[in-house]
């Protein structure tokens, strides 16, 4: 029987594939076509979410188009990460995020985390490091990481150090000072870095591991001293702290912290080599690389493929140090 020119369902289904793949072919070629939302696992005002606020930002004037940060908080960051993990993955549900929720949470604290950060997540590009740097009251009988882990050893279990919650980049940071220095310093978590640095500054506990773009307002006005910055060198902001490297008993310590972007995945290949290309670019703007300098950050450009083999190191290495810390997940 003649066809009358009706499609068969076969030249029908190719029909409806060549049309769905122009229109997709499209939405990535116009990408950004709308506000991208950039979810920051993390609460307004601390350390990720004031470096996620100063690239977005450039990032929107490269792309003209709006990148907006969301902040959705909570357990150590991986109720954000979870949201984007379960997003469309199509480049309009980004995230803007640290170890934490990606490595630290999984390795540590491995019951609140309901993703697979390593495979449900694909990295976009990092564009920045930053030290963690340890700190304490002006009132702690120690102003210097010598007599501090002197101090420590003279009263075991007597001192105490904040972080902004369990299972954290900061409090893993601390735990592996610790180890290194051979001290027992009991753990405080609270919900986020700024509460630490005003409970820290008001003389409620002795000691906190932050992140020094986040301290280092409290230590220039001298609300708080700093013993000293975990990177294996001073820190170019602040070049009078010492690295706590430095001292007897830590010279292996060297612990940064990179921030990055990552996406669902899934995403388009295409969308997520644009994003990283603008991050690329931004980083080599002057203006920004200052304003991440005066917010104690360094800029750090590694994408792609290379920044999926960085987060597997770090993975590995972490699960080392947990190890050999005594660490027990829970």
């Amino acid at each position: 029987m003649p066809s009358f020119g009706f499609p068969t369902r076969r030249s029908a289904l190719a029909l409806l594939i060549a049309v769905t793949s122009t229109v997709a072919s499209a939405q990535v070629a116009n990408y950004p076509s709308k506000p991208v939302t950039v979810i920051v696992p993390f609460a307004a005002g601390g350390s990720v979410d004031s470096a996620a606020r100063v690239v977005l930002q450039s990032l929107s004037e490269r792309t003209k188009q709006s990148f907006v940060v969301e902040n959705v908080a909570g357990a150590a960051g991986t109720i954000g990460t979870q949201k984007v993990v379960r997003a469309n993955n199509d480049g309009y549900t980004l995230l803007f995020a640290v170890a934490s929720p990606i490595n630290v949470a999984p390795v540590v604290k491995p019951s609140m985390v309901q993703y697979n950060a390593l495979k449900e997540l694909t990295p976009i590009a990092t564009v920045a490091s930053s030290p963690f740097v340890l700190i304490a009251n002006n009132k702690l009988p120690a102003n210097n990481a010598a007599e501090l882990l002197a101090l420590a050893k003279k009263e075991p279990g007597k001192l105490n150090y904040g972080t902004d919650g369990v299972g954290t980049s900061m409090h893993l940071t601390a735990e592996i000072i610790k180890l290194n220095a051979g001290i027992d310093v009991l753990h405080v978590p609270y919900k986020n870095g700024p509460q630490v640095l005003t409970e820290l500054s008001a003389g409620l506990i002795e000691l906190a591991v932050m992140p020094i773009s986040l301290a280092q307002p409290f230590i220039k006005d001298g609300k708080v001293k700093a013993i000293g910055v975990t990177s294996k060198n001073r820190w170019p902001s602040m070049p009078s702290i010492p690295a706590l490297s430095e001292t007897q008993g830590l010279q292996k310590l060297d612990e940064d912290s990179w921030y990055g972007m990552l996406a669902p995945a899934g995403t388009p290949a295409a969308i997520v080599e644009k994003i990283a290309t603008a991050l690329r670019d931004a980083l080599k703007d002057p203006v920004l690389v200052e304003k991440m300098t005066q917010a104690g950050l360094k800029p750090m450009s590694v994408d792609g493929a290379a920044f999926a083999n960085l987060l597997q190191k770090e993975r590995d290495n972490l699960v080392a140090a947990v190890k050999a810390a005594g660490i027990k997940p829970e």
